[in-house]
């Protein structure tokens, strides 16, 4: 008798578990529907701004490295 309530309850817990699953896609797919697509020309805009920013970081922080190493090593001179 306890194996057959356990096995109707397992059952049902994967009924319901494929039904929230189902539930969770038809609401994703609806969200998806309402999503405002950037078109081609705005991708291509701000991928050359990230492109751009990402250069001149890269060149600035380098540049700070430089000269923060450089103000390291005559600390160290000085104090030799």
């Amino acid at each position: 008798m306890a194996t057959e309530t356990l096995v109707g309850r397992s059952s049902f817990l994967e009924k319901l578990r494929i039904r929230q699953i189902r539930q969770f896609f038809v609401e994703v797919r609806s969200e998806m529907r309402k999503v405002s697509w950037p078109g081609r020309k705005e991708v291509y805009g701000t991928t050359i701004v990230v492109i751009c920013a990402v250069f001149f970081f890269g060149i600035y922080l380098g540049l700070l490295d430089v000269v923060f190493q450089l103000g390291r090593d005559q600390i160290f001179k000085f104090f030799k």
